[in-house]
C-alpha cells in the first residue's frame, strides 16, 4: 500500500522556494499549505494560488490539502457571518490548488460557560460549512484543537456522527494538551477519520518528535493504516533555540536540548526522520 506523507512545509520556510526544497530533501509527497510567502493561505489571490499551483506541479509535488483557520475564531465575540465570506473565498483557492482536504475547527469557547451551552450552535455553524462546501474540490475535514467546542473526543463525536459530511483529522498532540486520552480518543473517533496529523506530546503538552511521547502514535499509526488509511501530514512544531547565536563565540558551538533545534528548517528535517522511524516500524 503505498503512503503519501506531506507536510505544513511553512514551519520549514516561510517562502514557496524553501517549502520546496525542504519537501523534495525530506522525499514528501506535497504540503497541507498554511502560509506562503508572507500570506495565510485564506489571504490568498487566484493568481497567487495560480502560480504557486504551477511551481508545484514543475516540481512533481501537490497541494495536499488546505491548512486553513476556518472556525478559528470565538463563537460569541467575533462576526460569523464575515468569516463564511473568508471561507467561500478559501474555497475557491482550494479549487485552483486541486486540494482533495480542506482544514477547518469549531470555534473558541467562552471559558466562564459550559461547552454544551453552544453545541447546537456549533452544529448549525458546521453544517453551514458542510453546505457551503458542497461542489467544491475537497472534503472537509474538522481537527481537534485546544480551546475549540471539538478539543475532545465525545464533542468532535457530536460534530463528526451529525454531520457525516464532515470528516476528522486526528492530532495526537492536541489531545495531549487538552487532556484527552490518544488511544481513548483514537477507539471512538477512528470510524470518521480522514488522515493524521503527525504531532506527538509529553505529559506538559510539549511537542516532540513523532514517537517520542505520549501519543501512542505507533499504535494509532498501525491501525490507520491496516483500516486502509494512507495520508499523513507532518506538523513538527518543534522548538527552535532561538537565543544559539548569542551563546556561539570564540568557535565554540553551544548545542541545544535534546528537542530542541537550531533552526526552523532543522526542526522540520527531525519531524521527519522521526516519523519515518514510526512508519519503520
Amino acid at each position: 500500500m503505498a503512503v503519501n506523507i506531506y507536510a505544513f512545509s511553512d514551519e520549514a520556510d516561510g517562502t514557496l522556494e524553501g517549502q520546496i526544497a525542504a519537501l523534495k530533501a525530506n522525499s514528501l509527497d506535497g504540503m497541507e499549505i498554511r502560509g506562503v510567502n508572507g500570506k495565510n493561505v485564506a489571504d490568498l489571490t487566484p493568481a497567487e494560488a495560480v502560480e504557486i499551483k504551477k511551481r508545484l506541479d514543475g516540481e512533481g509535488l501537490k497541494v495536499w490539502s488546505i491548512g486553513s483557520p476556518i472556525g478559528k475564531i470565538h463563537i460569541e465575540k467575533d462576526d460569523f457571518k464575515a468569516h463564511l465570506e473568508v471561507f467561500r473565498r478559501t474555497l475557491d483557492i482550494a479549487d485552483i490548488l486541486d486540494a482533495r482536504m480542506f482544514r477547518l475547527f469549531s470555534f473558541y469557547l467562552p471559558h466562564d460557560k459550559a461547552p454544551s451551552d453552544f453545541k447546537e450552535e456549533v452544529l448549525e455553524r458546521m453544517g453551514r460549512f458542510a453546505e457551503l462546501g458542497r461542489g467544491h474540490s475537497v472534503t472537509l475535514c474538522h481537527e481537534n484543537e485546544k480551546g475549540i467546542y471539538g478539543e475532545n473526543a465525545v464533542r468532535c463525536f457530536d460534530i463528526l456522527t451529525a454531520i457525516p459530511e464532515i470528516k476528522g483529522i486526528f492530532d495526537p498532540a492536541n489531545f495531549i494538551q487538552s487532556n484527552q486520552e490518544t488511544l481513548e480518543a483514537w477507539e471512538l473517533l477512528k470510524p470518521h477519520i480522514q488522515y493524521l496529523h503527525v504531532k506527538d506530546a509529553l505529559a506538559d503538552g510539549s511537542v516532540v518528535p513523532a514517537g517520542k511521547g505520549i501519543g501512542n502514535l505507533a499504535h494509532i499509526v498501525r491501525e490507520y493504516l491496516n483500516m486502509g488509511g494512507t495520508s499523513f501530514t507532518i506538523e513538527p512544531h518543534l522548538k527552535v533555540f532561538s537565543g544559539l547565536a548569542s551563546l556561539e563565540q570564540d568557535g565554540h558551538r553551544t548545542l541545544p536540548g535534546v528537542y530542541e533545534y537550531e533552526s526552523n528548517r532543522i526542526a522540520f528535517d527531525a519531524a521527519c526522520a522521526a516519523f519515518r522511524e514510526v512508519l519503520a516500524d
